[in-house]
């Protein structure tokens, strides 16, 4: 089991993507940041389900026992990176080999043993299944934060977790009371 240390930039923040973002794929998302030292970024996108594929096509895909119906769990897009690969981020109760804490609340785990757990309904309490990822080279995400694409918001379980996908991004803008209509693209830095 590995553990972040707080000097990690951005890790463990949630990035809200502002109205200016010039890449139309992270319209209106929320991403988790899991990730973040000057190599660069990797994170989750937590408020886009995956519409044409589902959490009982992803168990038959893998050598898990699927005797018994499979709970309806939404799948959710990572990122346009490795689609095919599974992350799940989860409430930190859970830890396995794989597992990575990220802070006090939320951790990842990438293994067959949670998607396993997860349809079994022995997982974690809290967990978002995500295909895929984003990333960013060295700087770029600095750069991008510079630029007005994001604003930086301190996630909470209840946010990641247990709010509906389409209303997090707005939950997150309000958190940080921001009124985009009030907001121009030019905005200065505090």
């Amino acid at each position: 089991m590995m553990s972040m240390t707080k000097d990690n930039f951005l890790t463990g923040k949630c990035l809200i993507s502002m109205p200016n973002m010039q890449d139309e794929g992270f319209n209106e998302t929320l991403i988790y940041i899991c990730s973040h030292t000057k190599e660069g970024a990797m994170g989750f996108v937590v408020n886009k389900k995956i519409k044409e594929f589902s959490f009982a096509d992803l168990a038959n895909q893998l050598p898990i026992n699927t005797l018994k119906p499979i709970e309806p769990i939404d799948l959710h897009q990572g990122g346009p990176l490795e689609k095919v690969r599974g992350f799940v981020l989860h409430s930190t109760e859970y830890v396995k080999d794989d597992t990575i804490v990220i802070d006090d609340k939320i951790a990842i785990s990438s293994s067959i043993d949670i998607i396993t757990d997860i349809a079994f309904g022995n997982g974690p309490k809290d967990n978002l299944i995500a295909l895929g990822y984003a990333s960013w080279a060295p700087q770029q995400l600095e750069k991008e934060i510079i630029n007005n694409s994001w604003l930086v918001t301190n996630p909470t379980p209840e946010l990641v977790f247990h709010t509906k996908d389409e209303e997090k991004w707005q939950k997150a803008l309000d958190s940080l009371g921001v009124d985009l209509n009030r907001l121009s693209s030019r905005l200065g830095h505090a």
